[in-house]
């Protein structure tokens, strides 16, 4: 299958742009590209929007740190004994404003969302191109790509750090934080237009955002503002998707069926493109490097550096017989290596002892035994088992919502894990029912700790984490930003930091 390719193009030193696949770009010179003169052609266009996708690949995001934090703030992951000291807070709630995992995430979205940016910054350019060279559809499409990633970029940021700067050029250097209420609305409006102006899942290329995608990532940013009517609306709309097959749950999860009937939206790794940057200094943020592989298999593996295990809590959730529990974990007596090996109690041995389990969603072992320190799994940013899930959820909570088609949309979940047992149709039997599905369907998806923020129940269910109500919620912001920005002062951070 084809993945996104990135190639560096600097334009007068300002900004670092990139671009797809090789074969569709054919620039002779890049490295003499200015702002004055780009613009002109479709492959100069693509490349730009192209440059916006990066930034989601650096160690900053997916890449390495994302990962780590939200599955250790969401006690998905456990840290083993050798995990590293900037990650073992996030475990905690102990993380402070000198951290640099936040740092470089809050650095990674700002710099994707300039790169976004820049390309609305030309639309008129961008317009203004004879039909002949690129057709109004594709204009549409390109700008439609440029709001759901600048969305997507700032929906990152407004979970982590609640009021934000809001930037709607290419600079991102000097505004004061915004109400999150007004970062929401920009969000808002971008996916819209991404939804009004993308082109559907079967005219787009596997990897880059489409109508789809849109939609559902609108109907994820309404829900989480609760506005579950307008939520569902938009949920209605993502169609042409159904789950993976009873028995293909993996699926999800491995390399060779990327992109398959489920997948709504991922983030492209392909090692096989480059991966020369995977330590360098712009890794962390800037994404102008080939950075296109992700270290969470080497991370997480019990065969390698098996950095984080599954918690007990986690594991202690799953019902008997839910199919889900042996393509999420590795345990003893565990097939691998193409079913040519079996992992054994040893396999799972650290300084602190034997732990119970070890990940298996998102990595490799199933046709290596070596992680090798690179991985080119994609990571689902939205499945169609999440559509179905925020739906019933939609309809439990709105006004006037039905339970009955609540469960219908548990149920489909349900059934695909091979469970059977009956919920009752009731508000708070459904809403229980929706916690138990999320915390099973997605763990290690980096969505527990995001789930119990928006419901409210982070304190109950952390306690004796170290999560303290009224601070862990959020993050603090970075040193870095209040040292050089001017409207946002050391004092203006988040409570508690």
């Amino acid at each position: 299958m084809k993945k996104i390719k990135y190639i560096l193009i600097v334009l007068s030193g300002a900004l670092t742009m990139t671009s797809c696949d090789s074969s569709e770009l054919e620039l002779t010179n890049p490295n003499t590209l200015s702002p004055e003169t780009f613009f002109k052609t479709e492959a100069q266009v693509q490349s730009a929007v192209n440059a916006s996708y990066a930034n989601l690949q650096t160690r900053g995001l997916y890449g390495r740190n994302l990962f780590f934090a939200m599955d250790l703030m969401g006690h998905d992951a456990l840290g083993n004994p050798q995990l590293e000291g900037n990650k073992k807070p996030f475990q905690d709630f102990s993380f402070n404003a000198g951290n640099d995992i936040i740092q470089y995430y809050w650095e990674s979205c700002y710099i994707g969302i300039s790169r976004a940016n820049f390309v609305l910054d030309n639309e008129q350019k961008i317009n203004a191109l004879p039909n002949a060279v690129l057709s109004q559809e594709k204009k549409n499409k390109y700008l439609g790509e440029a709001h759901f990633l600048r969305a997507y970029y700032y929906f990152l940021l407004v979970k982590r750090f609640g009021d934000l700067p809001i930037y709607k050029t290419g600079t991102i250097v000097g505004n004061a934080r915004s109400p999150k209420a007004e970062v929401y609305a920009l969000i808002e409006e971008d996916l819209v237009f991404a939804s009004q102006n993308l082109l559907s899942k079967a005219s787009e290329s596997a990897g880059r955002a489409n109508k789809e995608a849109a939609y559902a990532q609108l109907g994820k940013v309404l829900l989480y503002q609760k506005k579950y009517n307008e939520a569902l609306a938009a949920l209605n709309n993502v169609t042409g998707y159904s789950l993976e097959d009873k028995g293909n749950f993996y699926n999800n999860f491995m390399e060779e069926t990327e992109h398959g009937k489920e997948s709504i939206f991922e983030i492209e790794f392909d090692e096989k493109n480059g991966t020369g940057d995977q330590w360098g200094a712009v890794g962390d943020s800037q994404g102008t490097g080939f950075e296109e592989s992700t270290l969470r298999g080497q991370e997480y593996g019990n065969l390698s550096w098996y950095n984080v295990y599954p918690s007990d809590e986690l594991l202690d959730a799953y019902e008997a017989g839910d199919n889900r529990f042996g393509d999420t974990f590795y345990v003893p007596g565990s097939s691998y290596l193409k079913g040519t090996k079996v992992m054994v109690a040893s396999n799972f041995t650290t300084s602190a002892g034997i732990r119970r389990a070890g990940w298996k969603k998102y990595q490799n072992y199933y046709n290596r035994e070596d992680e090798a320190t690179r991985s080119s799994i994609n990571f689902k940013v939205m499945r169609y088992a999440d559509v179905l899930l925020m739906k019933a959820e939609c309809e439990n909570q709105r006004d006037g919502g039905s339970q009955t088609a609540a469960i219908a949309y548990i149920k489909e979940v349900r059934d695909r894990a091979n469970l059977t047992t009956a919920i009752t149709p009731t508000k708070e039997a459904v809403f229980a029912a929706i916690v138990h599905e999320r915390q099973v369907e997605f763990a290690g998806e980096q969505s527990r700790f995001d789930d119990l923020i928006r419901w409210g129940i982070a304190s109950t269910v952390l306690q004796g984490t170290g999560f303290t109500a009224g601070k862990s919620e959020l993050w603090p912001i970075p040193n870095r930003e209040t040292s050089s920005n001017p409207k946002i002062k050391p004092t203006d951070n988040n409570p508690g930091y």
